[in-house]
């Protein structure tokens, strides 16, 4: 069960002593690599989450899979979750210290949904205007793929979500037909 609050508060810790350290950049990268490795793989979540396995197997195959690729800060952290039994919680934690990351260094998520791929220029045009229109320095453009929209887009960032896709345009007819507003005025 997703637990904000729990996840701020490791996240805020440990971005803390990073900073102290002197090791955010580095904190960062190391919370990227892990958010890739649990969004690559469930199994890595599910074990994460099994109340069957012993906390010693957890921390060998957590430093299994990161070995190399985090600092001794993010092992020391991860074995640190596992002895509290919050390992359930890395994948939460590591967005929360992603979130924090993107505060302290003042850059925006945005999110660009359409219904097939977009080109480069079109990312950097719409990065470009985001940046003009609402004032933001850093800008950090994710696209997603969903043909589901038929066409169009949905933007989000800070918040705000900008839906100008066909399939909202579609559904809103729909309810106007659903409701009849016309047939008043026919008579």
């Amino acid at each position: 069960m997703p637990n904000p609050r729990l996840a701020n508060r490791y996240a805020k810790s440990i971005v803390d002593l990073a900073i102290e350290q002197n090791q955010l950049e580095v904190l960062y990268a190391d919370m990227k690599y892990i958010q890739a490795v649990c969004m690559a793989s469930k199994e890595f979540i599910s074990l994460l989450k099994s109340p069957v396995i012993k906390a010693d197997k957890k921390i060998a195959i957590i430093e299994a899979v990161t070995k190399g690729h985090v600092s001794d800060l993010t092992n020391l952290f991860n074995k640190l979750l596992v002895n509290k039994g919050r390992e359930s919680d890395l994948f939460e934690i590591a967005n929360a210290i992603i979130d924090q990351y993107n505060e302290i260094k003042g850059i925006h998520q945005v999110t660009l949904t359409t219904a097939v791929e977009v080109s480069d220029s079109i990312k950097s045009a719409i990065e470009s205007k985001i940046k003009a229109e609402q004032g933001l320095q850093n800008v950090e453009l994710t696209t997603k793929v969903d043909e589901s929209l038929i066409g169009g887009f949905v933007l989000e960032f800070n918040n705000n979500l900008v839906d100008a896709s066909i399939a909202r345009d579609l559904r809103d007819v729909k309810k106007q037909f659903a409701k009849n507003f016309y047939v008043n005025q026919i008579a």
